[in-house]
């Protein structure tokens, strides 16, 4: 593995707006596709704004996932990251969009923390030297 992570940015429109403005619904959703994909859930966080939308975030061991959601627009823009190439993050995002009623979803599928191996043991040598 050259990278560090892998970063999924997902662009959900048209998605049901009774579902993007329901905190508990979208909590379910997240904590269940967390769930489902074997990942270690650390903590949660989900908050409804007034007078709509909900902010939120599963933090799993592996990184974390996150949602905010725009129901006026039948927009949610999530995030799927993880830093263990075991995680199957194509999964996550696959049950999130469909849970969510997402007709047109896109994706933007980044590796974060790309190195060398030379680089990377550099690294590792000088952090552990201090």
């Amino acid at each position: 593995m050259n990278h560090l992570g892998r970063h999924l940015l997902v662009e959900m429109k048209e998605c049901d707006p009774a579902i993007l403005d329901n905190t508990d619904r979208i909590r379910d959703i997240f904590v269940n596709a967390a769930r489902k994909a074997k990942a270690t859930i650390v903590q949660e966080v989900f908050h409804r704004f007034s007078p709509y939308g909900v902010s939120g975030v599963v933090v799993i061991a592996e990184s974390h996932l996150s949602i905010h959601t725009w129901p006026e627009y039948c927009y949610a823009a999530v995030d799927v990251f993880t830093c263990n190439s075991l995680l199957d993050s194509n999964f996550i995002v696959d049950y999130i969009v469909e849970e969510m009623k997402c007709k047109s979803p896109s994706i933007v599928d980044m590796n974060r923390g790309t190195f060398t191996k030379i680089e990377k043991e550099a690294l590792v040598s000088s952090w552990m030297k201090e």
